[in-house]
């Protein structure tokens, strides 16, 4: 399993044009460092988009619990002054507390496809036994391809100070993330719009990224 734990935060987000060098600067220098210390969280990696949302951020923790903590909540109501400065240049931010529904593959590409959905008509559970029993478990045996991931929204963040700075953050419902070294191969796998609309996935959003900043927990020990 690919992924360092059981649980994931999803955040998808805009920065102002005029603060993005900031904001990369902060979120390398200050930011993940300081969430990678809190306890449960295992690895956080940045990833960017050519379009809209240009930002996706994944964290893997060791815990569902961990994204609703005493340690985490109190890190969300007590930014430190460099964040205060950088939360109101945020856009249209999405963050989801998530379960890890599957998880195939090794490693991790310098790319992604991220493909965000919402089970519509009652169909979560038939469109997850297809994900994860027909479309992804092979497809990290593909050339060009290294991992395959299902996370699934599972619980509610709380509002905090940073959020109230920002404004009200959007959810995740589900989101399959597909990881790899060829930008072609994984713009052509079979896990887009096609084939989950007739699944009954609704909201169907799918974008290319490419890793800009990677970190993992080990490194602040």
């Amino acid at each position: 399993m690919p992924l360092l734990g059981p649980a994931a935060m999803l955040l998808t987000f805009d920065i102002a044009p005029e603060a993005i060098a900031e904001h990369d600067d902060w979120h390398t220098h200050e930011h993940l460092p300081e969430r990678l210390s809190i306890p449960g969280f295992l690895r956080g990696t940045r990833w960017i988009s050519r379009g809209s949302p240009r930002y996706m951020v994944l964290y893997e923790v060791a815990a569902l619990a961990t994204l609703n903590s005493p340690a985490y909540l109190e890190r969300l109501n007590n930014p430190t002054p460099w964040t205060r400065k950088m939360m109101p240049h945020y856009r249209g931010m999405s963050r989801g507390l998530c379960s890890v529904g599957a998880s195939f593959g090794l490693g991790v590409g310098h790319v992604a496809r991220l493909v965000r959905f919402k089970p519509g008509g009652g169909r979560a559970g038939a469109i997850r036994a297809w994900l994860v029993t027909q479309a992804l478990p092979a497809l990290p045996s593909l050339p060009g391809v290294g991992a395959a991931h299902l996370v699934e929204g599972a619980a509610t963040a709380e509002m905090t100070n940073e959020q109230r700075i920002r404004g009200s953050d959007a959810g995740v419902d589900s989101a399959l993330i597909v990881t790899g070294y060829r930008e072609d191969v994984l713009a052509g796998l079979a896990v887009g719009a096609p084939n989950l609309g007739p699944q009954g996935a609704a909201g169907i959003f799918d974008a290319m990224y490419a890793m800009d900043y990677s970190l993992v927990s080990a490194e602040r020990a």
